[in-house]
């Protein structure tokens, strides 16, 4: 509690709380106004991003590839995962591992949605994918995930 490894993205919501994307250890830390350690969600898989909309939904980019859970579990690939203040998962979306097509993810870094509840989801270029698989160079895609 209130250590991390690897503080990727910060967010707070509308009563002060502090949550914070702690990437290496799988978990978003949550912290109140004076900094006191209020909760750990530990149901997300390497959080990069996080944003919280008006009705107090919490958005959490998460990582898939390059840190499995365990030997003996697939890995849960990249997705983005909405969820109550409490911690409690409402949706997650994408698809199982990473990919280049509608609906899935290869890293996503970085998220936010508009005044429609539009989710928009940016990814870096390069990630810990296999040796063996090279990203495309050009890679664009728009498309509406999910209404909130």
């Amino acid at each position: 509690e209130g250590e991390f490894n690897i503080i990727h993205n910060i967010a707070t919501d509308k009563n002060g709380y502090i949550y914070i994307c702690d990437r290496e250890n799988h978990r978003v830390q949550i912290f109140d106004k004076s900094g006191s350690f209020e909760a750990a969600w530990s149901n997300v898989h390497r959080p990069c991003a996080i944003y919280i909309d008006e009705q107090q939904r919490i958005y959490v980019a998460e990582l898939g590839y390059g840190n499995n859970v365990s030997k003996n579990v697939p890995n849960i690939g990249p997705r983005v995962s909405v969820l109550e203040q409490s911690g409690k998962v409402l949706e997650r979306i994408g698809h199982m591992g990473y990919g280049f097509e509608n609906g899935q993810f290869a890293a996503p870094h970085g998220l936010c949605l508009d005044s429609n509840l539009s989710i928009y989801v940016a990814e870096v270029a390069r990630t810990n994918m296999s040796h063996y698989t090279t990203p495309p160079d050009v890679l664009r895609s728009f498309q509406k995930l999910v209404k909130a």
